[in-house]
């Protein structure tokens, strides 16, 4: 999807669940990890996850309508953040999502394990196993 047929998109539903246009502009942004998208209030542009956008095509709608409802209510002047209740209302109403689908973590490619207990670390980078031990029970750790 591009950006030209994310702006198509952003403007339908927004029209279909809100009876009102969406002028600004939609686009996505790369640098997103955990969200789905993100309203920006200095000049009420919208951003999106191109991965999420990827990886669960069945959450697009409900993305674009969770952002579309910060947009329409901080255009009315009501309460637009996830606590308000007349977010809360409006999201329901419209059918968006309350969350974003959790992305796939990414793996971390070093184990260790106490020699004791048996307890398993996982770590991104690698750790000298003479320096550092067990938080459980104080035992040696070594690398599996």
């Amino acid at each position: 999807m591009t950006d030209q047929e994310l702006q198509q998109l952003v403007e339908t539903i927004s029209l279909a669940s809100f009876h009102r246009p969406f002028v600004h502009q939609a686009k996505f942004n790369g640098r997103l990890k955990t969200t789905g998208g993100r309203f920006h209030l200095k000049d009420y542009h919208l951003d999106f996850n191109p991965t999420m956008f990827a990886q669960y095509p069945e959450a697009i709608p409900g993305i674009i309508k969770h952002e579309l409802v910060h947009y329409h209510l901080y255009q009315q002047g009501l309460g637009h953040t996830h606590r308000d209740a007349a977010f809360k209302q409006l999201l329901q109403q419209v059918g968006g999502l309350r969350y974003a689908p959790t992305m796939p973590t990414k793996t971390r490619p070093y184990h260790y394990q106490c020699q004791n207990c048996g307890q398993d670390y996982w770590r991104k980078r690698r750790m000298n196993v003479a320096r550092y031990r067990c938080s459980r029970c104080y035992g040696q750790l070594k690398a599996v």
